[in-house]
């Protein structure tokens, strides 16, 4: 890992050359290609399909530290995304998933700041140095930079919550979980206003925790 932090506007030897035909990072990633909500309402927008049809053979469920998180599905023998093509490339990439937009970048999560590090040798393309920015390719990144802040504190804040309350109350976390997904991820959400939208759900999440 690279010790340095960068910011969305910093420069950093991301570029992988338009990847040469590889789509190592594409395969054998277990459950670690995590879905947030902003990459269920991208996949479920331009796929025109529901949270439960991509259950079906392209997402799965898995815990992480208590709390019930979808992830990309890993397929066949060797272990491939669902959505690569038969040449080895994305078939979603114009609304691919923030993880896979990041690689080989990871974030870093300092209060309510969010800045970002590079994964040295993670990728075995030539380095090209590009803007953070750039490289993500997200439109308004000042709110999607929100959004992730405040997805990030709630997943943390549950997951200590969870490890709190596990014995005291063993039905509080399947409760909880059941609520999580259902508020964030299986109701549909529309094609306009995500961020909207999240603030909201976010709002009658915690509204209605206790």
């Amino acid at each position: 890992m690279d010790m340095k932090r960068y910011g969305l506007d910093d420069m950093v030897r991301a570029g992988c050359n338009d990847c040469k035909g590889c789509s190592g990072c594409c395969s054998g990633m277990g459950q670690s290609i995590l879905l947030d909500p902003w990459d269920i309402w991208k996949l479920e927008t331009n796929l025109k399909e529901t949270f439960g049809g991509l259950l079906r053979d392209k997402i799965e469920l898995h815990v992480e530290e208590g709390l019930i998180l979808p992830h990309l599905k890993m397929q066949g023998a060797e272990e491939r995304c669902g959505f690569l093509n038969q040449e080895g490339r994305c078939g979603i990439h114009a609304f691919r998933p923030g993880l896979c937009r990041l690689f080989p970048l990871g974030r870093a999560y300092e209060g309510q700041t969010l800045q970002y590090f590079l994964l040295e040798n993670a990728c075995p393309n030539g380095r090209t140095k590009v803007r953070v920015r750039k490289w993500l390719d997200i439109e308004d990144c000042r709110n999607y930079t929100a959004f992730l802040i405040r997805w990030h504190d709630l997943r943390k804040r549950l997951q200590e919550e969870f490890a709190e309350k596990e014995a005291a109350e063993p039905d509080f976390m399947k409760e909880q979980n059941m609520r999580f997904l259902h508020i964030f991820y299986e109701e549909p959400y529309g094609p306009e206003d995500f961020y909207g939208q999240f603030e909201e759900r976010f709002n009658r999440f915690w509204g209605n925790a206790r």
